[in-house]
């Protein structure tokens, strides 16, 4: 209960500190006060050297996101942050409501801290704690909550190196990449997917080069500070990205997974994959485009690995019309196994997936499946976006099972009914409040398949209401 009141203590604070509260003394009327810093994602990116700058717009507690430990030089500081995270979810078909799974109403409450040390701009000491509960969850998964722990605890280092900037990290840290199908910090669920790893990043002009090695961190909750890593499960791998254009670029990597005692339906035993990512995006005179296909071969235990995986967006937005319209198309498709007696395993392995690239609803994974989804988005006002959408899904093969997130089979669908999965549509809003706040309603239906209704399953209803604060 005491990350609750942490919780409702830094909302408050957020109301005072919002743009209706805010102060600038300095600027005089008609001058254009230098921005403010942004809250970003990642917060351990954000930086705060700017409040040095006394015509900076302030704000309260700024005393604490910038506190100057040198006379001489504004890059030297140490800045505290804070984020919550609060998601009602109602979900009446967990799973689609076989294997004992019932409807559930329940809130997902994530609170973070941070503290961000700088040393002249080229060394960082970043520290940030979680606190994460699932109030009225009854059906809890090691990502539901983890009442207080170790997030990320890293040190980064940037270095100019021969015309270009040399990144190091290492520690407990967060990693994604690109839309984070299948390499993602796991921002949907409350826990987020951190990683104990050593990472260098070589950037210059338009090419950049990353190697890292990482032991995944593995969740629980069975008292402060438990969560761990082994040589157990490992990641790493290296990557080669080039910018073509001004907003297009193409990037290349080889990566290797590694995972003692690893289940699957077909397959058992210690899994190692080398998986090859190829991945592409851009945009310009209104059309944006987003494609990315990944190969697996490797083995677990006796039997051979061979699966692959595909992911594409794209739309066009019309500027000129009300509500700045965007026509989307969303195309996936990832491989199940064909025949589990050849002695090859050909499920994919989605990793480490982002659950908000199909929906929050989690009713089906990135596992044997084939996937269209076109949609519209609108944008009433500068800060409301709504998306609308309407998709099918089938099974690429049908020997295989239906998977729910990540990669869950449905009991008593592999090898039985028809390769069609079901259709859903997607309601979803976002509204950024202010610099602080932001909320956001997301709504699924999910009319099932035959092969899924045969097992007992039904249609399922998702209702995600969230509001998040940042500091």
């Amino acid at each position: 209960m005491a990350a609750w009141g942490i919780a409702a203590w830094l909302l408050v604070a957020g109301v005072l500190a919002s743009p209706a509260w805010s102060q600038d003394t300095t600027a005089m009327p008609g001058d254009a006060a230098p921005a403010r810093p942004e809250i970003l994602f990642n917060r351990w990116e954000e930086d705060w050297s700017a409040l040095a700058n006394p015509a900076v717009p302030r704000e309260p507690f700024d005393d604490l996101k910038y506190i100057p430990l040198s006379a001489t030089d504004p890059e030297t500081y140490l800045s505290f942050g804070a984020d919550v995270r609060e998601r009602f979810e109602g979900n009446d078909a967990p799973n689609f409501g076989v294997a004992g799974a019932h409807p559930e109403d329940y809130v997902i409450s994530r609170t973070e801290a941070d503290a961000d040390l700088h040393l002249a701009g080229q060394v960082q000491i970043f520290v940030q704690l979680q606190s994460d509960f699932a109030p009225w969850k009854t059906q809890l998964t090691p990502v539901d909550q983890d009442r207080l722990d170790l997030e990320q605890a890293f040190v980064a280092i940037t270095e100019p190196v021969d015309g270009g900037t040399l990144k190091l990290r290492f520690g407990r840290q967060q990693i994604a990449f690109d839309l984070q199908r299948f390499i993602s910090v796991r921002d949907g669920p409350n826990v987020r997917q951190s990683y104990d790893a050593a990472w260098a990043d070589y950037e210059r002009g338009p090419w950049r080069v990353t190697s890292f090695y990482s032991q995944p961190v593995q969740d629980r909750d069975a008292r402060a500070f438990d969560d761990y890593s082994s040589g157990r499960l490992t990641y790493g791998g290296a990557r080669l990205e080039r910018k073509l254009l001004k907003s297009v670029k193409v990037a290349i990597s080889y990566s290797r997974f590694t995972q003692d005692g690893a289940q699957f339906l077909t397959a058992s035993g210690n899994e190692r994959r080398d998986i090859l990512d190829v991945h592409a995006s851009g945009g310009g005179a209104g059309f944006d485009w987003d494609v990315e296909g990944m190969n697996q071969t490797g083995h677990i235990g006796s039997e051979l690995i061979e699966a692959w995986a595909f992911g594409s967006l794209g739309g066009y937005t019309l500027r000129d019309v009300a509500w700045t319209p965007r026509l989307g198309l969303q195309v996936d498709a990832a491989s199940g196994d064909r025949d589990p007696r050849d002695g090859v395993l050909g499920t994919f392995n989605p990793l480490f997936p982002n659950g908000y690239y199909v929906t929050l609803a989690g009713y089906t994974g990135y596992v044997n499946f084939v996937h269209v989804k076109p949609s519209l988005t609108l944008h009433p006002t500068r800060t409301l976006k709504l998306v609308l959408a309407a998709a099918g899904q089938w099974r690429e093969t049908t020997a295989d099972a239906v998977y729910s997130q990540p990669d869950i089979p449905v009991a008593g669908t592999a090898g039985h009914g028809d390769a069609y999965t079901g259709t859903y549509g997607q309601v979803r809003a976002d509204w950024q409040l202010s610099e602080h706040y932001a909320a956001a309603l997301e709504a699924v239906h999910f009319a099932v398949g035959e092969a899924i209704r045969a097992t007992g399953a039904h249609d399922g209803d998702y209702l995600g209401v969230e509001l998040r604060y940042g500091w």
